[in-house]
């Protein structure tokens, strides 16, 4: 991965401003990264950029000893574009577009036939196969699963997800970057959910379907896994945060993959994205915000 011909900085591109990729790029750029950031409309941009902007300005706040960026130096060092072609020129793109398979698809030939041989996709995915997006591209050995957490800058791990075809340099690659946001990589292997979805999904889709069926306030459900089990956030607060419709298409993808009914989406969730609550980038979902 890389090319020889880079810039001192290293530039990384982000696919996907929405409310994971905006906080990838701010972790990149607080680790003296420039980054390129890509999605479908000015619209989302904008509203991108002043999230990027919050994030660099307080996650040193929440994790001591990141890097402080002023308005100048922001300004310099990010870009916001709407066309594929303006990743042309980074090292490598982490991937952060909606858990949709056939807008993955097109995207992932889209964006093979513009990206350089060199460089490689990293797939910020919850539950699609890294394997088959890779069979989308000429460049398989250079498709790699990178799953961030939200938000990505205060977290100090990262789910790596190897695919069948993924090549020892590409991972070398991707262990060696996600260190120099000081993290550790957690390699696993490429199969339905991954770990952390896998387990996590069913966790979401039950507290929700406790406060359907039993009427249980979602503070109490989340208090007791915060007071008892030591969880930073409870279930439904992080369903909040990822965002319900994620959770509902995450868990569509689980259950289409696994055919297990486990993973059917409980009536409630289904219910707060058919009305828009679908979280704190809503203003609104099991919480007020």
């Amino acid at each position: 991965m890389g090319d020889p011909a880079a810039t001192a900085r290293r530039r990384i591109g982000v696919l996907g401003a929405g409310a994971i990729g905006t906080t990838v790029g701010a972790d990149f750029l607080l680790h003296d990264f420039d980054v390129v950031f890509v999605d479908r409309d000015e619209q989302t941009l904008a509203a991108a950029a002043r999230k990027v902007a919050e994030a660099v300005r307080f996650a040193p706040l929440l994790r001591p000893g990141l890097g402080r960026l002023s308005r100048a130096d922001l300004a310099e060092r990010v870009r916001y574009g709407v066309d594929l072609e303006d990743l042309a020129a980074c090292e490598f793109v982490v991937e952060n577009v909606t858990e949709d398979w056939s807008i993955k698809r097109d995207l992932y030939r889209r964006l093979d036939a513009v990206l350089p041989s060199h460089v490689g996709i990293g797939v910020n995915t919850s539950s699609i196969s890294i394997q088959r997006l890779a069979a989308e591209t000429t460049r398989p050995e250079s498709v790699i699963g990178i799953h961030f957490m939200n938000p990505s800058y205060a977290t100090e791990a990262v789910e790596v997800m190897r695919g069948e075809n993924t090549s020892d340099a590409c991972l070398a690659y991707v262990e060696d970057l996600v260190q120099s946001l000081g993290k550790q990589a957690i390699v696993v292997g490429d199969f339905p959910g991954f770990v952390s979805n896998r387990i996590s999904h069913v966790f979401f889709n039950e507290a929700a379907r406790l406060v359907q069926e039993e009427g249980v306030d979602p503070g109490t459900v989340d208090q007791v896994f915060k007071r008892c089990f030591g969880h930073t956030m409870g279930p439904l607060e992080t369903a909040d945060l990822i965002g319900l419709d994620t959770v509902v298409l995450t868990l569509r993808q689980l259950q289409e993959s696994t055919q297990e009914t486990r993973y059917e989406p409980c009536q409630l969730l289904q219910q707060k994205v058919a009305e828009g609550a679908v979280g704190r980038k809503a203003g609104h979902g099991f919480y007020r915000y």
